[in-house]
């Protein structure tokens, strides 16, 4: 497949964040646990079967530019039309590419991707070129789905800066290894929370579900306004001497995916996308007006007649997304690091002796 020169230079390498003064570093490994569930072997969405992630991040300190795609890939797709899935939306001031027809089926039919705001439309375009490549018989209808966050007190120079070649090195790249988390891919230029932002990602494991234990992922592309609430306690920028990264007129985004090891009906998968936004809020998001929350949840296992989740069943999923959906908006802000532009701004990463300085919590 013919792929377009990349005019912005070479992505630079998805793998750990963090920043030249300081190595990326997990809430866990500073003694942390949020909740009581155990997690999957890798803490992070790939811990569901099935699920892969890759990354193509864009990172010029030189010129300011701070952008890239993360590419959410379940392997299902590659012998199925669509797997059962659920959208909530929190707030909807965003570019959500394929939400409608997404809400009214309740089906997942392409890979999710996550970029900047005007980078969506071009990531949707090479979205539907790669399923296209890939499918036979090619399809007469596809609903691709893309989420975005706005970057642009970072990456404001460079409004547009993701191509087709970014997307497909994403998509081609995903693979089932534990996601690489802070500024990579689609969250190279977010901030959260005053702070630097980017890609968080957890998993719990529940049971029994459906007759097993259950594997629920997330991956949340954090980039919304709010202070950050640590048990008891809320941390800010400026306690801590530092200046807060982002607009102070809130216009963010944030997006949740979760996914899940076992069938689940699509009405039941919106009810867990709703958690996985509302989520947010245990951390301190504030749901802004300019901030668009959105949450996915969708089913890695497929089925023609999957299995309602009774009550019980339905809960111990709702909790296991609170929980990590608070973990891994921790471990996005942990593993950031700091960006300095050209221009002067900063985005300072969560600094580690704020989280050891307040007590382990359950939730």
């Amino acid at each position: 497949m013919h792929r377009p020169t990349n005019p912005f230079g070479p992505a630079v390498p998805s793998g750990p964040a963090g920043s030249a003064d300081r190595p990326a570093v997990r809430a866990r490994a500073l003694g942390r646990r949020v909740g009581r569930l155990p997690t999957g072997p890798g803490n992070t969405l790939t811990d569901v079967t099935g699920v892969l992630v890759g990354h193509t991040t864009l990172r010029d300190d030189g010129v300011g530019l701070y952008s890239g795609v993360t590419a959410v890939v379940p392997a299902a797709l590659d012998d199925r039309p669509a797997l059962a899935a659920g959208l909530h939306v929190a707030n909807g001031y965003g570019k959500f590419v394929g939400a409608t027809q997404l809400a009214e089926l309740g089906e997942l039919e392409t890979p999710v991707l996550l970029t900047s705001t005007l980078s969506a439309f071009r990531a949707a375009d090479a979205l539907v070129s790669w399923t296209l490549a890939r499918a036979v018989p090619p399809p007469v209808s596809l609903n691709p789905v893309v989420g975005e966050i706005n970057d642009g007190w970072l990456s404001g120079r460079w409004p547009r800066p993701v191509t087709e070649d970014h997307v497909l090195r994403a998509l081609d790249g995903a693979s089932d290894v534990p996601v690489p988390l802070g500024s990579v891919g689609g969250g190279t230029g977010a901030c959260a929370l005053g702070f630097k932002g980017g890609i968080g990602s957890a998993s719990r494991v529940v049971g029994p579900v459906a007759g097993r234990d259950a594997t629920v992922g997330v991956l949340v592309q954090a980039n919304m306004g709010g202070e950050l609430r640590l048990g008891d306690r809320t941390v800010t920028p400026e306690a801590l001497g530092l200046t807060r990264a982002g607009s102070r007129v809130e216009t963010g985004s944030c997006v949740v995916i979760v996914a899940l090891d076992i069938p689940c009906p699509a009405h039941q998968l919106t009810r867990v996308a709703a958690r996985g936004a509302l989520a947010l809020g245990r951390v301190g998001a504030s749901y802004s007006h300019g901030s668009g929350d959105y949450g996915l949840a969708f089913s890695a296992a497929p089925s023609d007649a999957p299995r309602l989740l009774p009550p019980a069943e339905l809960d111990a999923v709702f909790a296991a997304v609170r929980e990590a959906v608070e973990e891994a908006v921790l471990d996005a802000l942990l593993t950031a690091g700091s960006v300095r532009t050209p221009d002067g701004r900063t985005a300072h990463g969560l600094p580690t002796h704020a989280v050891t300085a307040s007590p382990a919590h359950g939730s």
